[in-house]
């Protein structure tokens, strides 16, 4: 489970980072707020992606197993 967990977070910080920040250079551009509303939306996405990487992931896991042991 830390293995897991680990795994969440750190995956959780590089998605959630390039994501937040393409969409908020593409709605705000770069202005004098931009580094509080970038910051402010990643910190968000962080919090909603953690659990939801770790409730999802492991349905993905057996999903992308079907698909390997079937071929």
């Amino acid at each position: 489970m830390k293995q897991k967990l680990t795994f969440a977070m750190i995956m959780g910080i590089i998605t959630t980072c390039i994501i937040s920040f393409t969409l908020v250079s593409v709605n705000v551009a770069y202005n004098e707020k931009f580094l509080f509303i970038w910051l402010r939306s990643w910190a968000l996405a962080y919090i909603v992606v953690i659990p939801a990487i770790l409730i999802i992931s492991p349905a993905v896991n057996k999903i992308v197993e079907k698909i390997y042991k079937s071929k």
